[in-house]
């Protein structure tokens, strides 16, 4: 797993937890984990999640969204408006 550090600023795809066929790029901040202090998650929509290898982060958003084209057939932006 690529070395994190709190504070620093990462980019993710996420699915809508309400809409699991809807996901877009998403900014995220590395934080230390709340419940855990040795270890660092991921804080996006007020949620933490775990940082694990199993996440796909992304170190900006022009590579979260070419991963987001590739893994979707389209930009964020297209499927959003098209």
């Amino acid at each position: 797993m690529e070395s994190y550090k709190p504070g620093q600023i990462v980019y993710i795809i996420i699915r809508n937890p309400h809409a699991q066929d809807v996901a877009n790029v998403q900014e995220a901040a590395v934080v230390q984990n709340p419940e855990a202090p040795d270890e660092l998650s991921l804080f996006v929509y007020e949620t933490y999640y775990p940082l694990t290898d199993e996440v796909a982060v992304y170190s900006s958003a022009t590579e979260a969204e070419s991963a987001y084209q590739e893994a979707f057939g389209l930009t964020e932006m297209e499927g959003f408006y098209g």
